[in-house]
């Protein structure tokens, strides 16, 4: 008698949201439906690998083929809690199942997917139609939402898009910098076989916090504690005002004011050696740039490290466990 089929676990989902009130990396849908409800051309993603998810929010390239570009399926959503496009069933049955009177069908097409939704999005919820039979394990494609269709906005409110309207007002005011930690940490620092990591510690929960292995052959303290600025500013909207504190007078000085001289000499210090850390200095000052013409204020400001400050042991911690990780 042949031994019963063993069921496979569910494979760990992580879910990037590129465009929305809050992008970032979440763990789950409910918390991802959150930031792109109601966001008008909202980007989001779903992948299997955490390092994927965070390239795709911070706009990188993906690297690894865990989700493939030619969706198969599409599901139009015309009325439910968040119409649209999808090309993930399991994520398009829960805009559906619990909506009173959803409309929602599969497509070979996204065109055709679309034209369904501009097609009932404006009809009356009782109008039927005929759903067809799909297959619930598809792997999630980028989704560009246009936002809710009106007889959806006119429909009762769920606690997630109460919730995405509360992100909407906390957002608005951009004014207020949202203050982020950064910190880089070397095991073995500046010997052969060191391992560095990369922390980020967002206060108030602005997105979810950073802990990673950093990426390149030079694995010191200084290139962590600089690209940890670089993740930092990657992760939040180039309007938003941040206020970054690191305990790195090094990253302070080098996208502060070093590195306005080293320019002037071609990236050449005072010795007439190569400026260190040069390609991480010009990615955060080209942020900067960014930012500034975009009248965001980006205010570094530094702290002491290894003391007090539950924001720097935060982002002291994940630098630490970044350094764990594997490449």
């Amino acid at each position: 008698m042949p031994a019963p089929k063993r069921k496979m676990e569910p494979e760990t989902k992580y879910y990037a949201v590129r465009a929305g009130y809050k992008p970032g990396v979440y763990t789950s849908w409910a918390l991802c439906q959150q930031q792109i409800t109601g966001f008008k051309g909202a980007q989001f993603k779903s992948f299997t690998s955490y390092e994927d998810a965070s390239a795709f929010a911070a706009g990188r390239p993906v690297a690894s083929a865990t989700s493939t570009s030619s969706p198969s399926k599409f599901y139009g959503v015309a009325v439910g809690r968040t119409p649209g496009v999808y090309t993930d069933w399991s994520i398009a049955q829960q805009e559906v199942v619990g909506w009173k009177n959803p409309k929602y069908k599969k497509f070979e097409t996204r065109a055709e997917a679309e034209e369904f939704v501009r097609q009932w999005s404006g009809k009356p919820s009782s109008q039927a139609v005929k759903v067809p039979q799909v297959d619930e394990t598809d792997d999630l494609q980028v989704i560009a939402l246009e936002g809710p269709a009106k007889s959806s906005r006119k429909a009762r409110k769920t606690g997630a898009t109460q919730s995405a309207h509360q992100a909407q007002e906390a957002l608005d005011d951009a004014s207020k910098p949202v203050i982020i930690y950064t910190d880089g940490s070397a095991r073995g620092n500046g010997k052969v076989g060191a391992m560095a990591g990369v922390g980020v510690y967002f206060c108030g929960g602005f997105r979810e916090n950073i802990s990673e292995r950093l990426q390149g052959p030079v694995q010191t303290n200084q290139r962590a504690e600089l690209t940890a600025v670089l993740r930092a500013l990657e992760a939040i909207p180039d309007t938003q005002n941040c206020e970054l504190r690191t305990d790195s007078q090094y990253t302070i000085n080098c996208v502060t004011s070093w590195y306005k001289k080293w320019m002037k000499n071609e990236w050449r210090n005072t010795k007439g050696e190569e400026v260190s850390n040069q390609d991480l200095i010009v990615a955060i000052r080209k942020k900067i740039d960014t930012r500034d013409r975009k009248a965001a204020e980006t205010k570094f400001v530094w702290v002491k490290g290894h003391g007090t400050d539950e924001g720097n042991i935060a982002a002291d911690m994940l630098a630490v466990k970044g350094a764990t990780m594997m490449f």
